[in-house]
């Protein structure tokens, strides 16, 4: 079973990975187009911001989950690298739960918001919202799910590397 969860965790950070490089390079193009525009062309175009905004939110939203997958977000491990170790698994799996409910609830009410944003219109592009608000329920949606395979890949058996000392 732990193998299993590995694999699909890892196939899942795969394609999440590659969308993510593929929203942060169209990010970078829409950032230069604004550049060009202001400083160069002058051509007042009135999307490239609000694209970048939009495009650095699915951006850092869905990252979330590949850091989960690594297991790589900020942790407070000082006192809990000195328990022992059934208690700190105890505690880490805690965690884990804490922030699966967390996230279940953020997909909950993120649903909602993005319904909401059907309604409502970007002026500058005259499309609906619901795209721009959607970032919130999908990635909630993506981290639980790639929370509770590294939950079953893990067991509660895992440690936040040193980081100063990975140099």
């Amino acid at each position: 079973m732990r193998r299993i969860a590995a694999r699909l965790s890892k196939g899942l950070n795969s394609i999440v990975e590659a969308f993510v490089v593929l929203l942060l390079a169209a990010l970078v193009l829409d950032v230069w187009i604004g550049v060009l525009d202001r400083y160069f062309f002058h051509w007042q175009l009135p999307w490239p911001e609000i694209m970048a905004r939009y495009l650095m939110i699915w951006v850092a939203l869905l990252a979330i989950s590949c850091g989960v997958a690594r297991r790589e977000h900020i942790g407070l491990t000082v006192l809990i690298d000195r328990l022992p170790r059934p208690l700190r698994r105890s505690l880490l799996v805690f965690c884990d739960l804490a922030a699966l409910a967390l996230l279940l609830w953020t997909f909950w009410y993120g649903v909602q918001f993005a319904i909401s944003g059907a309604s409502r219109f970007a002026l500058i592009f005259g499309m609906s919202m619901a795209p721009a608000f959607a970032a919130v329920p999908v990635a909630a949606a993506v981290t639980s799910l790639q929370l509770v395979l590294s939950m079953i890949r893990d067991r509660g058996d895992y440690a936040v590397a040193d980081q100063a000392q990975e140099v």
